[in-house]
C-alpha cells in the first residue's frame, strides 16, 4: 500500500530516485479525467465524527491513544490519495510483468527499514515507550498463512490496509470484505488450540547478528536488487500501462483533492508508521484488531472470548479486558477509515456502491475469511508481517512476501470462477 540520534547507526545513504521510477518500457499514463465536486455531506459526518473521536480518546485514554488515531487518520488520507495497494501490485506483477507496485513497496519498505534502524538501534521512543522489531516465527503456520492471506486479497479485491481505506472511501462490496476477515480473524482466534502446535522456528532477526546498521545495509541491498529483477522481467514482458486516476493542477489542489505519486505515498506512509513505532513501541499493524472486533462481539452475544487460548496468552488478556478505544491498532485501523473518508469526500469520489453481483459478493466474503485466517496463522498481514518484518530486518516478512507472490498466482486463477477478471498483455494497446 499509499507513507539525529546521538548514537547508533549512521544515516543511510540515499537511494537512486531512478531505480523506482517506471520501466522506461512502460507506456506513459494517459491524462486523467478532471475531479468530481466535493462531496459535502460524507466531508462534513466524516470530519465531524474524526474530531469528536480525537476528544474523546484523548480526554478518556490520554495523549498517547489520542496521537495514535491521529497517526491512523494521516495513514488512511496517504493510502486513499496515493491509492497505494499490495493487491493490485501482486496482480499487476504476476499476471503481466508489470513491476510499478513493488518498486514503490521497495521504497515503503527501504525507508520505513530505514527509519527503524534509526529509531530501534538508539532505543528512540514517547510516551515512554520502548520501540522493538517484529519478528515472526518461521514455519508451517507462516507459509500456510501467507499463502492462503494472499489467495483472499485477489478475491477480497483488497489487503488489510487496503480494507480498511477502501471501506472508508464508501466502497460496499469491500465492507463485505471487511466483515469477512473479522470472522476469519476470530474463528482463527477461537480454534487457536488447532495451530498452535504446527512446527516453527525461532524468529530470525539480522541485528541480533550484524547490528543495526548492517542489518540495514543487508536490506536496503536486497531491496536493490528486487528493484533491478523487477525492472529486467518489465523490460521483456513489456505490460500495457495502468490506467489514469482523478488528479488535480498544481500541487496545493493536488495534495488536498487529487492523487498522489506512488513515491510520495511511500514516503508518507512510511513517515507515519514510523510515527506509530516511535508512540507506541511496536510496528505499525492491522489484524490483530479484527480478532478483537470479533471477540468483542463474541461477548456480546453471549459467549466467553475469554475463556479461548488465544485471549490467555501474554499481552492478549490485557487487551481484551481493556477498552477497544485504548487498542493501538484499533485506534490506528478506526483512524485509517476515517481519514480515506474525508480524503474520498473531498476528491469527489466517495460513494456507495450498490447491485453487487452475487459472485463478487460472494468472493468479498470467502476472501476476508480467508485473509482472516491466513493473517493469525502467518503472524500478520501485509502490513504487520510483511512491511514490518522486512523492515525490522526479520527473515519472516521475505518469507512472508515470497509465499505470498505464490498465492497471488494461485489467487488469480480463482478470480475468474468469481466472475473476477485479471489483467492481460494486450489491454490499452490499439
Amino acid at each position: 500500500m499509499t507513507t539525529a540520534p546521538p548514537a547508533g547507526p549512521a544515516a543511510p545513504s540515499r537511494v537512486p530516485a531512478t531505480l523506482f521510477t517506471p520501466s522506461p518500457t512502460s507506456s506513459p499514463r494517459p491524462q486523467a479525467p478532471p475531479l468530481p465536486p466535493v462531496r459535502r455531506a460524507p466531508l462534513v459526518v466524516a470530519g465531524l465524527l474524526s474530531v469528536a473521536l480525537t476528544a474523546y480518546v484523548w480526554s478518556a485514554h490520554g495523549a498517547k491513544p489520542g496521537v495514535l488515531l491521529l497517526l491512523g487518520l494521516g495513514l488512511g488520507v496517504a493510502l486513499f490519495h496515493s491509492r497505494f495497494g499490495f493487491t493490485s501490485a501482486w496482480r499487476q506483477l504476476v499476471a503481466v510483468g508489470n513491476g510499478v507496485g513493488l518498486r514503490a513497496h521497495a521504497l515503503l519498505l527501504g525507508t520505513t527499514a530505514t527509519l527503524f534502524a534509526l529509531i530501534i538501534g538508539t532505543g528512540t521512543g514517547l510516551f515512554g515507550s520502548q520501540p522493538a522489531p517484529s519478528a515472526g516465527s518461521i514455519g508451517v503456520g507462516l507459509i500456510v498463512g501467507s499463502v492462503l492471506f494472499a489467495i483472499g486479497m485477489q478475491l477480497g479485491g483488497a489487503c488489510a490496509s487496503g480494507t480498511l481505506y477502501v471501506v472508508g472511501s464508501g466502497q460496499t462490496s469491500v465492507l463485505l470484505t471487511l466483515g469477512g476477515f473479522v470472522a476469519g480473524a476470530t474463528l482463527a482466534a477461537w480454534q487457536y488450540d488447532l495451530w498452535k502446535d504446527l512446527p516453527a522456528w525461532e524468529p530470525v532477526v539480522l541485528a541480533d547478528h550484524v547490528g543495526w546498521f548492517g542489518s540495514w545495509a543487508v536490506t536496503i541491498a536486497a531491496l536493490l536488487l528486487v528493484v533491478l529483477v523487477s525492472r529486467r522481467v518489465q523490460a521483456r514482458r513489456n505490460p500495457p500501462p495502468l490506467g489514469p486516476v482523478p488528479s488535480a493542477r498544481g500541487a496545493a489542489l493536488r495534495a488536498v483533492r487529487g492523487s498522489w505519486p506512488l513515491a510520495a505515498g511511500a514516503l508518507a506512509l512510511a513517515l507515519l508508521g514510523a510515527g506509530v513505532l516511535l508512540v507506541s513501541g511496536g510496528a505499525w499493524g492491522v489484524t490483530s484488531a479484527f480478532s478483537l472486533w470479533g471477540s468483542e462481539l463474541v461477548g456480546a452475544l453471549g459467549g466467553h472470548p475469554e475463556n479461548w487460548t488465544w485471549w490467555q496468552r501474554p499481552g492478549n488478556a490485557e487487551m481484551l479486558a481493556g477498552p477497544v478505544l485504548a487498542d493501538k491498532t484499533s485506534l490506528t485501523d478506526i483512524g485509517i477509515m476515517l481519514g480515506a473518508a474525508v480524503a474520498a469526500a473531498l476528491g469527489g469520489t466517495w460513494a456507495l456502491h450498490r447491485g453487487i453481483p452475487w459472485r463478487t459478493a460472494l468472493a468479498s466474503v470467502l476472501g476476508g475469511v480467508l485473509m482472516g485466517i491466513g493473517a493469525r496463522l502467518a503472524g500478520g498481514c501485509n502490513i504487520g508481517a510483511y512491511l514490518a518484518g522486512i523492515a525490522s530486518g526479520s527473515l519472516s516478512g521475505w518469507l512472508w512476501g515470497a509465499f505470498a507472490l505464490a498465492g497471488t498466482w494461485v489467487g488469480l486463477r480463482l478470480r475468474p470462477l468469481f466472475g473476477l477478471g485479471n489483467p492481460k498483455p494486450g489491454d490499452g494497446v490499439c
